[in-house]
């Protein structure tokens, strides 16, 4: 069977891929938290899904490029030199990074994206997302997510399109721009919809996740897609064909 092994085990998403394992049919070869040594448990392991931190980047990728094993990332909050670490990464084994696991998610991003590309540009997009008290970056993965496949959609760049944060007199909306709320409250597990409004007329994109677990089995499943796959770096939707 699939040994896979957790890092960032201790946390709540840790802790929900430990189940997801045991659903799936599969061997939970072990975990790791903060300050333990990820080697060992690369060493004995098929593949790795990595939910710890972006300050534990560099040494998971590390792990998993010496154990010659893929990975999945499903920690936010990274900068561009993260990306450029999972960039080198993917050179030499195969990594799967993603602001969300949840195939409803990955769907959902399919779906912006295609909305993007066929609306003109006079339609406005707004991206709305609501988490947990704790939760402690925002916009939240899964809202970036939503945004750069928006961007992809109209061709252009998302950090060059990004309106977040707004306050104050801010005067009007900057055409063509991809506008951000994080809302965070209660146990809210993440909620995200995308509106696109134009004239006259408004559509809305929703998903709603009830229960940490849908992200836990997404991640287990992007996890075993990855386990045959060449070195390069991927994308949850080609785990669902998209």
């Amino acid at each position: 069977m699939t040994r896979i092994g957790i890092i960032g085990s201790q946390g709540r998403m840790g802790q929900a891929i430990a189940q997801a394992v045991e659903a799936a049919g599969c061997t939970l070869a072990g975990g790791v938290g903060r300050g333990d040594d990820v080697r060992e448990l690369a060493a004995s392991s098929d593949v790795l899904v990595d939910f710890s931190s972006p300050a534990a980047l560099e040494a998971n990728l590390v792990a998993a490029r010496q154990a010659g094993i893929p990975i999945l990332i499903g920690t936010t909050g990274f900068e561009d030199s993260h990306h450029a670490q999972i960039d080198a990464a993917a050179q030499d084994i195969a990594v799967l990074q993603t602001g969300n696991t949840s195939l409803g998610v990955t769907l959902l991003a399919h779906l912006v994206r295609e909305a993007a590309t066929r609306l003109g540009d006079d339609w406005d997009i707004e991206i709305v997302e609501m988490h947990h008290r704790n939760k402690v970056d925002a916009p939240s993965g899964t809202a970036l997510l939503l945004g750069e496949a928006a961007a992809q959609g109209r061709g252009i760049s998302l950090a060059e399109h990004t309106d977040s944060g707004r306050d104050g007199h801010t005067g009007k909306r900057k055409d063509g721009d991809i506008g951000f709320a994080a809302l965070r409250g209660g146990t809210v597990a993440g909620d995200h919809s995308v509106i696109l409004a134009g004239e006259q007329e408004r559509i809305t994109l929703s998903h709603m996740a009830e229960n940490r677990m849908i992200f836990a089995h997404g991640a287990v499943k992007g996890a075993c897609w990855l386990l045959d796959k060449r070195a390069g770096r991927y994308r949850m939707g080609e785990v669902l064909g998209l």
